[in-house]
């Protein structure tokens, strides 16, 4: 079969990044966009969060994102990785997959390519029944993502495309590389379609791809439509219409011609939980990526129609003349009443009860050799008597770091990019210090992917000498049930969990506002993510099947301080300043 047969109209959309019960939502809207196909990455960490532990249920069920899209008449492209990027933790990769020992990632290594075949058993299990040419609407299989921006191992590709082969993948396969001939030489295989993936100039990327094969479609597989944000950083947008590096000019170009084009993004969605990235190049140049994944796309973060939507329809219905493009509203909207917060607990107090897994351990260990993709690491160690009063040093303690020396709270420092003079003062009978240690996600493109481990990946030193001998807590957040909470006390600054209750008569997609300085938000036992007073954003989107007719639970855990006692919601999100 060719799937370039006909002209490809695609649209990026992550299962990952959208509650289930809004799935066929979010395809209804793709269809009446125009488009004929949808795209989506396969993030192994989510698939494999253990190592031999694998699953696909609940927002993992991609077999049944599937089944809905073709319930939809679409067509599907899937990008199962190993490697997705995505401004995803760790590019997909598993945090125990860093651990293993001698582990050489996206190339030829025997302890790395072991793992590989091991999840591919079994993610294949679970697409080959929907390849299209079992019966289902998956046309076209990605082969590893952008390895040209990476890496030049062609050995390692084909070993790819031999598993592929060998678990009967049996539909045809791409890669897609940025538009030099760099990253096409290094990205491409033999026998296997090349893409080009690119924000603006289209002639030109389309002419590279052309001299370096001749043969290949004129295939965009990520046509860059909007951008993603980053702590601490500017809230990005990209005009629809009009205006310096608009969109639809360049789309509607790219579609008279009959090129084959895949939005990313179509619906971002949102980086729940602890999932989000980071970019980086060294390890001081280190930026994570926020919550939302909004990606200032044709449909956003909840789902409504945006300028580049109506700018797509326009597009569409002029060169397709595609009878399903329709008119779409926007998803209702509610601002439930205030919520009195009713309960706390402070962190420090409750490791015992919420720890996943807790030892001694005579160098402190990563996140990754406890075998954990996401959440927070408590170390404590004893110091001994001394005389002096030596700076406390956190060398490669990632990412952001809070102290507390015999119980009182020095401060915090966010990787060495906000290195902080932590002094401790000399006593004679020693000190317990004691240090909390946030990820706040692992680097997902370029050259330390796989190398960026959380927690203490280094070494904790008073002046130059290096402290041993802890005791840790693994904190993946995943046991809040067991938070022993009590009457609310006074707010401190001190890391802490906050519990309320909200009633609502009716439900809907809502935002609750920024709470506190830093933390994250569960809603009826569903994370929503993390906050940062840092910005850009100043919300946190709720989506409607979270919510329930009656009383709903929210519990912050704010790790600096909470702003009040009482959480408000908004209408309206609130991404921030541009």
């Amino acid at each position: 079969m060719d799937p370039f047969a006909n002209q490809i109209i695609s649209g990026a959309l992550h299962y990952f990044r959208v509650h289930p019960g809004l799935w066929d939502d979010r395809l209804d809207k793709a269809v009446a966009m125009g488009l004929n196909t949808v795209e989506t990455y396969i993030p192994w960490n989510l698939h494999e969060p253990h190592q031999g532990e694998f699953v696909f249920s609940g927002i993992c069920d991609v077999a049944q994102f599937i089944r809905k899209a073709q319930a939809h008449q679409l067509q599907v492209i899937v990008r199962p990785g190993p490697y997705i990027c995505a401004e995803w933790d760790n590019g997909g990769f598993p945090g125990w997959l860093l651990a293993l020992p001698g582990g050489k990632l996206r190339c030829v290594d025997p302890v790395y390519l072991d793992a590989v075949e091991k999840y591919f058993t079994v993610l294949f299990d679970q697409l080959r029944p929907l390849l299209c040419t079992n019966g289902g609407p998956v046309i076209m299989l990605q082969v590893e993502n952008e390895y040209g921006s990476y890496g030049n191992d062609q050995n390692y590709l084909q070993h790819l495309v031999a598993l592929y082969r060998k678990w009967q993948m049996d539909v045809p396969y791409f890669t897609s590389d940025g538009p030099t001939t760099l990253m096409l030489a290094g990205g491409a295989c033999d026998g296997i379609t090349p893409t080009v993936n690119f924000g603006s100039g289209h002639e030109n990327a389309f002419r590279v791809l052309k001299e370096f094969r001749p043969d290949a479609p004129e295939c965009c597989m990520e046509f860059w439509n909007g951008w993603f944000d980053h702590w601490g950083e500017k809230h990005i947008r990209r005009p629809a219409e009009e205006g310096e590096n608009a969109f639809a000019p360049e789309y509607e170009k790219m579609i008279a011609r009959g090129a084959h084009v895949n939005l990313y993004m179509f619906h971002g969605g949102t980086n729940f939980g602890f999932t989000a990235g980071a970019n980086g190049s060294s390890y001081t140049d280190y930026a994570p990526t926020v919550t939302s994944y909004d990606y200032d796309c044709p449909l956003s973060e909840a789902g409504d129609p945006t300028a580049k939507y109506l700018a797509c329809q326009r597009i569409l219905k002029k060169y397709t003349g595609n009878p399903r493009i329709r008119p779409i509203e926007k998803s209702p909207k509610i601002a439930p009443p205030e919520c009195q917060l009713t309960g706390s607990c402070l962190l420090r107090s409750c490791l015992d009860q919420i720890a996943a897994r807790s030892g001694q351990a005579v160098v402190p260990p990563t996140l990754e050799e406890l075998g954990e993709n996401f959440g927070f690491i408590h170390y404590k160690t004893s110091l001994p008597a001394y005389d002096e009063d030596p700076v406390l040093s956190l060398l490669d303690v990632n990412d952001y770091v809070q102290v507390w020396l015999d119980g009182k709270y020095l401060g915090s420092q966010f990787r060495r990019k906000d290195p902080k003079k932590f002094v401790i003062p000399g006593r004679s009978d020693g000190a317990v210090l004691e240090l909390l240690v946030e990820s706040t996600g692992r680097i997902n493109y370029g050259p330390y992917v796989g190398k960026d481990r959380k927690g203490i990946g280094g070494s904790v030193c008073l002046n130059l000498q290096t402290l041993f001998n802890w005791e840790y807590f693994l904190l993946p957040m995943t046991g809040l049930d067991r938070v022993p909470f009590e009457p609310l006390r006074e707010i401190e600054s001190e890391p802490a969990f906050y519990r309320g209750t909200f009633d609502l008569a009716e439900t809907a997609d809502t935002f609750v506002n920024r709470p506190g300085v830093k933390g994250s938000v569960w809603i009826n036992g569903f994370h929503l993510g993390r906050y940062w007073d840092i910005g850009p954003t100043e919300t946190l989107y709720i989506p409607a099947p979270v919510l329930r007719k009656g009383q709903n639970e929210i519990i912050i855990l704010e790790q600096e301080k909470l702003l009040a006692p009482t959480i408000t919601f908004t209408a309206e999100p609130n991404l921030g300043d541009i």
